[in-house]
């Protein structure tokens, strides 16, 4: 008879409902799915929290357990004590702490790039992502900032993602770039624009799509009316199946930050629907977007101007072939919902080992 498996997935929340959320959403309602895994949300609460009305709808809409905690309190223990295993996002030293003194099966996906902000910060979280049994990075980007010098048994990349627009638009029926993200420096969208207008294309058949808000917006915005820039066309915040809907008809999606992205999930969400990216070398980003995607420099107005260019003056035949095998190739690159189910299981099997080793020593 299988053995229903008891998962505690826990994260770090400050009450909005962000990536991290999405991924642990996404994935607790698949594992509710599952006749032989029986999931709970457990959201920890963060300097800053503030739950917001989204999250909540969403949590509430997953029809998954769900709670809110204080970071090392008798609420976090007592969830940890109900699972048989604990999938910590990031590496929270209260969870990982609890998790071993209960004797859980600890797995760790690790989203964020490492930071040193000390020795004693560094010593203790490289510490604690070594009690884990697994860890599952984002990127290769993001795992080598944590293991430098060696690879430790239990570590591989496991790229996150959450429901990925579907649906593959006929060619002709796309058109211009898209941008979506939020609307802060190190998004690259100034850069953007700036190269927009130097690339001079034909404002019908090739506008800039922006998606996002943010403080940047009135200093962007100034610019296009100084400059009198044709092509360019706001939308501010949109829903994920207007954002979904905008990606579907683009061309191309154009993702320039500057900031050692983590990996880059609006990249994925263009390739699952055969939308290529032009992209800039930045952290992970290079993976997330694929061997099709058109690269340049971080922060440089010229290379993306080229690369705008580039795009725009494509055969027909070469960017079909790049929409069809960036898709193609991104079903080699992300690993199905059921591996999480999977890794489980098998470390679940290390329990039975376990517990049957230590009753055949007494």
């Amino acid at each position: 008879m299988t053995k229903t498996i008891k998962v505690l997935l826990v994260s770090p929340c400050q009450g909005v409902y962000g990536g991290m959320e999405a991924f642990v959403l996404t994935l607790a309602k698949f594992l509710a799915t599952q006749t032989d895994c029986r999931p709970r949300l457990c959201f920890k609460k963060v300097t800053g929290f503030e739950l917001q009305p989204q999250l909540l709808s969403m949590c509430e809409a997953s029809q998954v357990n769900y709670t809110f905690v204080d970071k090392g309190s008798h609420a976090l223990a007592q969830q940890i004590i109900w699972s048989h295993v604990v999938h910590g996002q990031n590496t929270s030293p209260d969870v990982i702490a609890l998790a071993r003194l209960f004797d859980k099966k600890l797995v760790l996906t690790i989203h964020n790039r490492f930071i040193s902000v000390g020795l004693l910060h560094e010593v203790a979280w490289r510490l604690g992502a070594k009690l884990a049994h697994q860890r599952w990075y984002n990127s290769n980007f993001v795992w080598n900032t944590w293991e430098t010098e060696s690879k430790l048994a239990g570590s591989s990349r496991i790229p996150t993602v959450s429901n990925l627009p579907e649906g593959v638009l006929p060619i002709r029926e796309r058109s211009g770039f898209t941008f979506a993200a939020r609307w802060i420096a190190n998004k690259g969208l100034t850069t953007l624009v700036k190269a927009y207008a130097r690339a001079e294309l034909n404002p019908k058949q090739w506008p800039l799509h922006l998606l996002g808000d943010g403080p940047l917006r009135p200093e962007i915005e100034q610019f296009i009316q100084q400059q009198r820039i044709p092509g360019i066309k706001i939308h501010g915040f949109v829903n994920e199946e207007t954002k979904a809907q905008r990606i579907r008809a683009s061309r191309w999606m154009v993702i320039p930050p500057h900031t050692q992205e983590d990996l880059g999930l609006t990249a994925i969400e263009a390739r699952n629907v055969g939308v290529p990216c032009i992209i800039t070398r930045d952290g992970g980003l290079p993976e997330a977007a694929g061997a099709q995607a058109l690269i340049c420099q971080p922060n440089d107005v010229h290379s993306l101007t080229q690369l705008l260019k580039t795009a725009a003056t494509m055969s027909e035949d070469e960017y079909k072939h790049r929409s069809e095998a960036t898709r193609l190739e991104l079903e080699h690159y992300l690993k199905p919902l059921s591996f999480y189910s999977q890794a489980y299981h098998q470390l679940s099997e290390l329990i039975k080992v376990e517990l049957t080793s230590a009753s055949n020593t007494k």
